[in-house]
């Protein structure tokens, strides 16, 4: 179609990962779908890392092949140096289970395919068209949304009504920020990134397993950290993150005054010796690639209202350590689809089909906060978690299988508490303990290695092994740690998690809610 039409059954805003891959998958499920995109793709955006789920999300769409033929590269992990007095830890993808690898992307690349595809699949897409405000039958914050103003490039102007709203418009969040009014900024987290692009950067670890994965790397002075991206156009992506205070300090101290953000970028590079050890003399900045963006942390009240979804970075970020913001895009925009899908058919009330919604956002962001500020602390960060930063609920729900691990037998308190808080933290930092321990699970009993199992604590753990294998326990600590990501993994675990007592029904044709299993 050449015009915006004048109505549709679901409206997207938005055309990164989020809003794309909702959007393929509603109309793939027969929904009429419109999607506007305020800018041309291919645009650019940073965020290159992708996690295991990535490939599972995909293959939903049919799409798993055309980014595996693309040339990304290969990521089969990722490398952490989070204290300078102890090795590296190499955080296994394949661990998880059968072809949980990933890639690094170009983003540009990587979200115009998945747009592209969106539009085979019969989405109605408009890209240079931005939605400028939204209808709603009464009070925005409590009434259903029912149409939207757009404008575009060419001048042009109208308006289009719909059934559903998806609300994928970025950080910009235009149903939290200007309706809802409900995003709520983490201050531990209100960091600043700058990165830019270098050429002839060496591979770490290169023709071992290893190889291609990105390397995380805390700052020397401990008051930031740093990934590096090898890419599959030659360059590699290097960004630093530090809170924003840290930052505006360090640039009001620059001897001769006031930096170029260039020059402040590269005073922050001699605190990283892994990075500086990789660029070694041939390592060549790429001139003019260097940005900055605020990288504040945010979570909203809700992710829903009536006959509306948000997801992406509409709904919520976390940070950029973990590379978690795309998978928790695809996430939240599985599970708009699926409840938008539930509600229709009526397998749940619209209210019931909201509240899942929410939860589901809320648990995953919540998990990927835990993993984030595990490593922070792991660091010596500055910035400490207090209550005011997690969601009781949601850590509730994220972390059930965990609190008795963490509580102890003697604790029965259901109150989530700053010493419960700092167990869950003490207990993921276990993800970047250092070390292989290579040909320790040949001598491990099978049970102790599978990652659905039960989570152990290190009471179970000294059960389990002879006390004198010091080995061993580490590297189960490890596993036992990585089973907290077990769910975020694939989608596949959207019909194996019950959430509010539902589980997805996981088939094109008949996506939707249904009972869990009693058990």
């Amino acid at each position: 179609m050449d015009t915006v039409p004048s109505s549709t059954t679901v409206l997207v805003i938005g055309g990164g990962p989020g809003g794309s891959y909702t959007a393929s998958v509603l109309s793939r499920e027969g929904f009429d779908v419109t999607l506007l995109e305020a800018v041309k793709h291919p645009r650019y955006h940073v965020g290159e890392g992708m996690l295991p789920s990535m490939r599972h999300f995909l293959r939903f769409v049919d799409m798993e092949e055309e980014f595996h033929n693309h040339g990304f590269k290969h990521k089969p992990g990722a490398t952490f140096k989070l204290h300078h007095s102890t090795p590296e830890t190499f955080t296994d993808f394949s661990t998880l289970g059968p072809s949980r690898t990933t890639w690094n992307v170009i983003r540009s690349e990587a979200d115009e395919m998945l747009l592209r595809n969106a539009s085979r699949q019969g989405v109605k897409v408009f890209e240079e068209t931005r939605v400028t405000s939204i209808d709603f039958e009464g009070d925005p914050a409590t009434s259903r949304p029912i149409a939207a103003d757009w404008t575009n490039k060419k001048g042009e102007s109208g308006k289009i009504k719909f059934e559903w709203l998806v609300d994928a418009s970025g950080r910009a969040g235009i149903m939290s920020t200007k309706y809802l009014k409900n995003r709520n900024f983490r201050e531990g987290l209100r960091n600043i990134a700058t990165w830019g692009y270098w050429r002839n950067v060496k591979i770490y670890a290169e023709g071992t397993k290893r190889s291609n994965a990105p390397w995380f790397e805390a700052m020397t002075d401990g008051l930031g950290w740093a990934w590096l991206i090898p890419l599959h156009d030659g360059t590699t992506s290097i960004g630093i993150a530090m809170h924003q205070n840290v930052s505006d300090m360090k640039k009001k101290n620059h001897p001769g005054g006031k930096p170029s953000l260039t020059e402040h970028y590269l005073d922050q590079i001699k605190f990283l010796p892994g990075v500086l050890e990789l660029l070694g003399e041939q390592g060549e900045l790429v001139p003019g690639s260097v940005k900055s963006s605020t990288d504040y942390s945010y979570s909203a009240s809700r992710y829903s209202g009536d006959h509306f979804r948000i997801a992406g970075d509409a709904a919520s970020f976390v940070d950029p350590f973990f590379a978690s913001g795309v998978h928790i895009a695809m996430t939240g925009a599985l599970s708009a689809a699926t409840t938008i899908c539930a509600s229709a058919k009526g397998q749940v009330t619209e209210s019931e089909a909201q509240h899942w919604h929410d939860a589901k956002v809320g648990i995953c962001h919540t998990r990927f906060l835990i993993v984030v500020l595990s490593a922070y602390k792991q660091m010596q960060s500055q910035n400490r978690p207090v209550l005011s930063d997690v969601s009781e609920d949601n850590f509730d729900r994220a972390f059930s299988l965990f609190r008795p691990i963490i509580q102890g037998a003697a604790d029965t308190t259901n109150k989530l508490t700053e010493e419960e808080l700092e167990g869950m933290l003490d207990f993921c930092m276990h993800l970047f303990d250092p070390g292989e321990h290579a040909g320790v699970a040949q001598r491990l009993q099978p049970d102790l290695l599978a990652l659905h199992g039960p989570v152990m604590g290190s009471a179970e753990l000294d059960k389990a092994l002879p006390p004198e294998d010091v080995e061993a326990k580490k590297f189960l600590s490890r596993f036992n740690a990585l089973k907290i990501l077990r769910n975020d993994t694939s989608p596949e675990s959207f019909g194996t998690e019950a959430v509010d007592g539902y589980t997805v029904q996981f088939e094109r044709g008949h996506l939707g809610l249904v009972k869990a299993p009693s058990t």
